[in-house]
C-alpha cells in the first residue's frame, strides 16, 4: 500500500509496518479548555501604557458596545500589559474587568479599543501611550506658569525640550512662587479638569512650618471651618508634627484649590507659613524626588487618580 511520502508524492510502505493511520489536527489549548478562575482571581495587574486609547471619557452607564470587526478584549487588555492573553481570559472569568462600567465575564468579545473604557479592578487601563502623566518637584522661587515675562524660572523651562518635540502638556493647578513640591503635567484635559474640580475632592498634602507653637484645639477650628474674604474653608486632617522654639510643623490636608488658600488660612487663625511644601495629590507621593526634577508617574498611580475623579 502506498502511502504519501514528505513532499506530498506517493510513497511506498515498509513491508511489515503498520498502515498509517490518518492525522487529526491538534486542536489549541484555548479552545478546549476554559480559563481558570481562580487563578485569575491572584492574578497580578501589570498594566503599563501602551497603543490603543483616545483621551478618556466619562462612562456612559450604558454598558458596552461590542462591534464585530473590533479586538479580543483579552487582546486589548494584553497590548496594555495587565498580562498575558491567557492571564487576562483567567481575569476577565474572575470578574475583574469591566468594559464602559460593566463587568465582562464572557469570553472573546471583540471592543472598540479606541473608544471603550476599561477598568481592571476598578482602575482604568490606560492604553494610549500619547498620554503623559509627570510630576514635578517645584523648588521655591519657581513660577507655575509655562512661560515668565520677567525670565524667573518656571515650569515651562524643565519641559520645554518636551513641548518642542511636539508634546503639549500643561500643569494641573498652580502653586505660588513660595510653595515646594509635587506638581502634576498631563495633557490629559479631562483628568486633570476633575483633578482641579473640588465636587472631586482629591484631597492634597502639605507640610507647613507656621510661626509660633500652635494649641491642641486649633485642629478642631480647622475642621470646623473659618470665613476668609472669598468664602468659607476647612481642612479634611490637621496633624501636629512637631513643636519647638516658637515654630510648629504641622500636615495639612485638603481638597480645597483656591489661590494660596493655605497661607491665607493659616494667616487668619494667628499662625502665618514660614515654610511650605506639597507632598501628596491623591495618593501621588513626593517621596525622595530632587528638587527640580519630572519622573513619569507609574501605572499604579495614573490608576488611583481615574480612580479618586471617576474615569
Amino acid at each position: 500500500m502506498a502511502s504519501a511520502g514528505r513532499d506530498g508524492s506517493p510513497g511506498k510502505r515498509r513491508k511489515g509496518a503498520p498502515a498509517q493511520q490518518p492525522r487529526t489536527k491538534k486542536t489549541h489549548r484555548k479552545g478546549t479548555s476554559k480559563p481558570n478562575v481562580e487563578a485569575g482571581r491572584i492574578r497580578l495587574n501589570n498594566a503599563r501604557p501602551a497603543r490603543h486609547q483616545v483621551p478618556p471619557e466619562k462612562v456612559s452607564g450604558k454598558g458596552p458596545t461590542f462591534v464585530e470587526d473590533g479586538v479580543r478584549l483579552q487582546k486589548v487588555l494584553a497590548q496594555a500589559g495587565v498580562a498575558s492573553r491567557r492571564g487576562a481570559e483567567e481575569m476577565i472569568a474572575a470578574g475583574r474587568v469591566k468594559v464602559d462600567g460593566v463587568v465582562v465575564t464572557e469570553q472573546g468579545l471583540r471592543i472598540d479599543p479606541n473608544t471603550a473604557i476599561i477598568h481592571v479592578d476598578d482602575a482604568r487601563v490606560i492604553v494610549d501611550e500619547d498620554k503623559q502623566y509627570l510630576a514635578f518637584n517645584k523648588p521655591k522661587g519657581w513660577q507655575s506658569t509655562m512661560a515668565d515675562d520677567q525670565g524667573r524660572p518656571c515650569v515651562g523651562d524643565v519641559i520645554a525640550e518636551r513641548v518642542m518635540a511636539g508634546q503639549r502638556l500643561f500643569h494641573v493647578g498652580r502653586l505660588d512662587a513660595d510653595t515646594e513640591g509635587l506638581l502634576l503635567l498631563t495633557n490629559d484635559g479631562e483628568l486633570a479638569h476633575r483633578l482641579m474640580h473640588p465636587s472631586y475632592e482629591v484631597p492634597k498634602t502639605y507640610l507647613a512650618t507656621l510661626k509660633g507653637e500652635v494649641p491642641r484645639g486649633l485642629g478642631r477650628q480647622l475642621r470646623e471651618g473659618i470665613e476668609l474674604d472669598d468664602g468659607p474653608v476647612k481642612v479634611d486632617r490637621f496633624s501636629v508634627l512637631e513643636v519647638h522654639e516658637g515654630q510648629s510643623l504641622v500636615r495639612i490636608v485638603l481638597h480645597e484649590g483656591r489661590n494660596r488658600i493655605v497661607r491665607r488660612m493659616m494667616d487668619a487663625v494667628g499662625f502665618p507659613v514660614t515654610k511650605l511644601v506639597r507632598t501628596h495629590v491623591g495618593t501621588v507621593a513626593l517621596g525622595e524626588q530632587r528638587p527640580g526634577s519630572l519622573r513619569v508617574l507609574g501605572n499604579d498611580e495614573v490608576g488611583a487618580l481615574y480612580k479618586a475623579v471617576g474615569l
